[in-house]
């Protein structure tokens, strides 16, 4: 096999790895981290989050090396954005895994103090803090996500590595994702909400598709 087709084939299953894992982790989570005394609805679901938490890290390692593997790729047409794109994507699966530590955390939480079904104020200020914490984390992974695949979007646009509509379409998707972000972060919709899903669609659509293709299509 050539390297050109080990490369999209590596991209392509981390892209479907990147893309079934938080597809996965979203009914997991569902509302059990919802609301006032949530750390209760936590201790009687713990395997179901560990599982959640699993999924979330499995994403983590996987976004960088999606951007590993698209680096020879990209660097041909635009070194410096070939090489933001990766320094994005790192940062994303970074905080990806903080978000994910969060989750573990408050299993680890729930299973000491919850006691009897209640759980005391202190412990649920503790939990907050943690929940609060998660959800951040999970806010700047995505918007870091949105900026790396907006540079590796536009040297697709530019060196026609995919079909110049799908490069747009990528924008356009990078944008609306951007924008679910910042609508998350300062509480307008909630995370992981229906509006929030419903304007990652697009970008959620496209990738898994289009970067196998640009791999496909570069020389060398």
């Amino acid at each position: 096999m050539s390297s050109r087709n080990v490369r999209a084939t590596t991209a392509g299953v981390l892209f479907i790895v990147a893309t079934v894992a938080p597809l996965l982790t979203a009914p997991l989570l569902g509302s059990l981290l919802d609301g006032d005394g949530f750390l209760s609805g936590v201790a009687a679901h713990q395997t179901r989050l560990q599982v959640a938490g699993l999924l979330l890290i499995v994403t983590a390692l996987s976004i960088p090396a999606i951007a590993i593997a698209l680096y020879p790729v990209l660097r041909k047409h635009a070194a410096g954005m070939a090489l933001g794109s990766v320094a994005f994507r790192l940062i994303e699966g970074v905080f990806m895994a903080l978000s994910a530590v969060g989750v573990l955390v408050l299993v680890s939480m729930s299973d000491q103090l919850v006691t009897g079904g209640t759980t005391s104020a202190a412990a649920g200020s503790s939990a907050n803090l943690v929940r609060d914490l998660r959800d951040s984390a999970g806010v700047v992974s995505g918007l870091a996500f949105c900026t790396g695949a907006t540079l590796y979007y536009v040297v697709f646009y530019r060196s026609r590595l995919i079909p110049r509509w799908l490069s747009g379409w990528g924008l356009v998707g990078t944008g609306l994702g951007f924008l679910s972000e910042l609508l998350v972060l300062f509480q307008v919709i909630g995370a992981l909400s229906g509006p929030q899903m419903a304007l990652n669609i697009p970008i959620g659509i496209q990738d898994p598709s289009a970067i196998p293709a640009a791999c496909f299509r570069s020389t060398g």
